[in-house]
């Protein structure tokens, strides 16, 4: 199936990283937010790394972000997927960047798992030359780390914020 980028992007003036999945999934796609499975743990591990309880609206989960100086995007602009799997992807156009980075204060990228990783680094990087780090997939299908474990891995995001 060709999948179009649904959402945009969450960031402003004063987002310091910027975290990239690869494309929103199916549930994600339907219910129009990041990281929209309600098994995906990237706004638990958000919620453990912050101490602070996220609201379960789109609204309080944007107002965290901002709050908290984190931008929110994906690294493709649109592919071809089987469902949600990373795995799957082929035919894919990278998001552009640019206006993101020169509107906002992002030294920082991170990745949500190895697919995003790997196509930040094969087709944005040689654009932004701002490094990319690997975070573990949130995923409920990566079953390698438990949620506490996803937190020590993604505590580097508020060190970097407070730094």
């Amino acid at each position: 199936m060709h999948v179009i980028h649904p959402l945009n992007p969450i960031y402003d003036s004063e987002s310091k990283v910027l975290i990239l999945g690869t494309m929103p999934s199916s549930k994600s796609r339907e219910v129009s937010f990041y990281y929209g499975h309600p098994q995906n743990r990237f706004w638990q591990v958000l919620s453990i790394i912050f101490n602070e309880e996220i609201k379960d609206t789109n609204e309080a989960k944007k107002e965290f972000l901002l709050n908290h100086h984190i931008a929110l995007y994906d690294v493709l602009k649109s592919c071809d997927i089987s469902a949600s799997s990373d795995s799957s992807i082929k035919n894919p156009i990278p998001n552009d960047f640019t206006d993101i980075l020169n509107n906002s204060n992002i030294t920082t990228i991170f990745t949500t798992g190895k697919k995003a990783y790997e196509l930040y680094n094969k087709y944005c990087y040689p654009k932004t030359n701002i490094k990319a780090i690997l975070l573990p997939s949130p995923s409920p299908a990566n079953c390698k780390f438990t949620t506490t474990e996803l937190s020590t891995y993604y505590k580097i995001i508020k060190e970097i914020i407070n730094n």
